[in-house]
């Protein structure tokens, strides 16, 4: 983890051995790792029990119940997605992370995702999640440039 500099701030690049990161980093991580193995419990430990959770452009929902019913996507989906965080930063109570991703439909295919998180942390645990969902599968990726 290196320093920033702004105060508060802390940028996560990765997980280096021995490396101590932040509690609220943390549970971002366990958090992901809930998601990535469809670890509905987790994933709820992880939660505040008025959560609120945002895909942009798609939904917005509130509390631990309505969440834990849309951890596992749509019934388009199956079983949890493969998720890697390409870079974390922590700033106060606020965690971004930028991910890729890729969910198995029903139907064979596969959804690749590019994703920026924004996760509103209090007392260690997540009060609140912005998502940025993009769907980059072929044909849907924006043009090159």
């Amino acid at each position: 983890m290196a320093s920033s500099n702004h105060p508060g701030e802390q940028i996560v690049t990765a997980r280096a051995e021995g490396a101590r990161v932040s509690t609220n980093t943390e549970t971002v991580q366990r958090y992901l790792d809930g998601f990535r193995t469809g670890d509905h419990e987790r994933i709820l430990s992880c939660l505040t029990d008025d959560i609120e959770w945002t895909v942009v452009g798609a939904f917005h929902l509130v509390g631990k119940q309505a969440y834990d019913q849309a951890i596992d996507g749509g019934p388009e989906f199956d079983g949890p997605p493969e998720l890697e965080v390409v870079r974390m930063v922590e700033q106060d109570d606020v965690v971004m992370a930028e991910l890729t991703g890729a969910a198995r439909r029903v139907d064979g295919t596969v959804m690749l995702m590019s994703m920026a998180e924004v996760f509103v942390m209090r007392d260690g645990l997540i009060a609140e999640r912005r998502a940025w969902v993009v769907d980059v599968s072929e044909g849907n990726a924006p043009p090159s440039r």
